[in-house]
Formats: structure tokens, C-alpha cells, sequence
């Protein structure tokens, strides 16, 4: 009785005890829902586009935010680093597409997903033998102080995070429904053969969405090297980026960000509220847990579209 009281009844009464601090802990997790969803606006692009889950992102964001970071040391301002590491991953969405997706064209998805680990573990030595593994700290001027409402305390930083992530939301999504780039993508997604044959250039329409994924990974990388610094845990944070699509759905742009920010939300509440009753870290796990049973009762996700196959 006592570990069902602990669990039900007494993380509420927390709360109304302490409303603004649960408020707090809310926006907290609002806004480090918002920066997972960053990421998994990356993975979004891609599987749209190819069907498949580029396991390569995260370390795309990390390679990104090396690049980024290793010309701002090298003396560079940031209005000519930024564009110059856009051109780098713009370069590497070529390279992938000419020498690693060009040769894949019509394979299965399991084929296409073995590429992108591939593509990923190149993309983490490299990053190391071109920057090193240093821990490199990243100041591009976003505030970093806090705004008080009350005893509610905000990071103006999150928030800073929270607009350029709803900005490329709004951007993507009128992107994929109303251009005919965006239409294309998702013809491709459907039948890479079937595409090709009503003239749809396959090539030009994947170097197309690795480049923006390559741009959505160094926004990504800017906000959480600002936050943590450049280092090579970046790469875990695609770990994180996958509960976040099984919730939102994998093919969904809003939904990438909804996931986010339930994901963000559920853990910050789980450890304060009932992190104390499993040990601690219940952030480093819940996550999972949650998409796991969110499988059971929905697996296409919020916002994924329900696929119907029939034999």
C-alpha cells in the first residue's frame, strides 16, 4: 500500500503543495523537448524522402557543430562560419549521394539503413582525426541569462531554441505540402522506381533532403553545443530522437515536434516526481519505456500516416 500511495497519490499532493515549481519543471521539460525535436526534424526529412531511418543524423549533428566550431577557433566570425559549414553539409550530401545512395537505388530498406550506420561511424572518425576529441565550447551569443515570472524561472536560451525550432517547423511543413520539391519527396518515398519513371530525378531530389538535413543538424548542433559544448556525446542525442519519432510518427514534421516535447515533459516530471522511488535517473530511461507502450496502442505514431498492406 505504502509503494502504491508513494506512486499515485503523493506526487500529486507534491504538486498542489508547489504549483509554480511544478510549473517550472514543466517548461523545462517544454524546452528540452524542443531541442530533441531539432534532431528528429533531421530524421523526418530522410525517411520521407527515402523510406528509410538515416541512423547517421546524430552524428550529423555532431559533425556539424565540429565543423562549426572548429572554424570559429580557427579565427572566422560567425556570419562566415555559418554559411561555409552549410556548404560542408551541403559537399557531404553530395558525397553520400554519389557514392553511397547512387549505388543503392530501388534496394531493400534494410540495405539503405546498414548504409546510414556506416555513413555514421565515417562521420565520427573523421570529425575526431579533423578536430580532435576535445570538448570545445560554443558561444555564438544566444542568451544564456533567465527571465523571472514569479518564482517561475525561464531560460532565455530555451527559448531562443523553442522559436528557431517552430520556425523550421512552419518551414519544412509548407515546404513539403505546397512546393514541388516537397511533392516529389514524397513520391520518391513511396517507389524510387516508380518515381524515376514519371521523371522524377532521384539523385538531384536526394542530395536535395541531405542537404537540409545537413542544415537542420547544424542548427541542431549550434543549440545544443551552446547548451553543453561540442563533444561526441552529441551523437547519443539521435538515441533520444527515436521515441520522440515513435511517438510523433516517422513521417510527420509536426509530429517530430510534438514527440519532443511530450518525450521533454514526461522525463523532466518522472525524475523530480518519482525519481526518488526507482533510484534516480528515471530521465535516462523513461523515454523508452514510454514509446514502448505507446507501440501497443498506436504504432504509426500521432501524426504518422496508418499503412495498409495487403497480399
Amino acid at each position: 500500500m505504502d509503494m502504491l500511495y508513494n506512486i499515485l497519490i503523493a506526487p500529486f499532493l507534491e504538486i498542489a503543495k508547489s504549483p509554480s515549481f511544478f510549473a517550472e519543471v514543466v517548461i523545462g521539460g517544454l524546452m528540452s523537448g524542443v531541442m530533441y525535436s531539432l534532431v528528429a526534424l533531421g530524421f523526418v526529412l530522410i525517411f520521407k524522402a527515402s523510406g528509410v531511418f538515416n541512423f547517421a543524423q546524430g552524428v550529423m549533428v555532431l559533425f556539424a557543430a565540429l565543423n562549426f566550431s572548429g572554424l570559429l577557433d580557427a579565427g572566422l566570425s560567425i556570419w562566415l562560419a555559418f554559411p561555409l559549414t552549410v556548404l560542408i553539409m551541403v559537399l557531404l550530401a553530395w558525397c553520400i549521394e554519389r557514392l553511397v545512395l547512387s549505388k543503392l537505388v530501388n534496394q531493400q530498406d534494410i540495405i539503405l539503413f546498414m548504409a546510414t550506420i556506416g555513413i555514421g561511424y565515417f562521420l565520427q572518425g573523421f570529425g575526431e582525426f579533423l578536430w580532435t576529441g576535445n570538448v570545445r565550447k560554443l558561444d555564438v551569443g544566444i542568451p544564456q541569462d533567465a527571465w523571472f515570472f514569479g518564482d517561475i524561472m525561464i531560460q532565455q536560451s530555451d527559448v531562443f531554441a523553442a522559436v528557431v525550432a517552430g520556425i523550421l517547423v512552419i518551414v519544412l511543413a509548407l515546404f513539403f505540402q505546397y512546393t514541388r520539391i516537397g511533392r516529389a519527396l514524397r513520391a520518391v518515398a513511396d517507389d524510387h522506381q516508380a518515381a524515376m519513371t514519371v521523371g522524377i530525378p532521384l539523385r538531384s531530389i536526394w542530395l536535395i533532403v541531405w542537404s537540409v538535413a545537413g542544415f537542420v543538424a547544424l542548427v541542431a548542433g549550434i543549440m545544443w553545443g551552446s547548451r553543453v559544448g561540442v563533444q561526441f556525446s552529441l551523437s547519443v542525442i539521435a538515441l533520444k530522437a527515436l521515441p520522440v519519432l515513435i511517438l510523433g510518427g516517422f513521417t510527420s514534421v509536426p509530429g517530430a515536434i510534438i514527440g519532443g516535447l511530450i518525450i521533454g515533459v514526461g522525463e523532466k516530471v518522472a525524475e523530480i516526481y518519482w525519481g526518488p522511488l526507482f533510484g534516480g535517473a528515471i530521465e535516462e530511461w523513461f523515454a523508452y519505456i514510454l514509446a514502448m507502450l505507446f507501440l501497443f496502442f498506436r504504432p504509426q505514431g500521432l501524426f504518422g500516416e496508418r499503412i495498409i498492406e495487403r497480399v
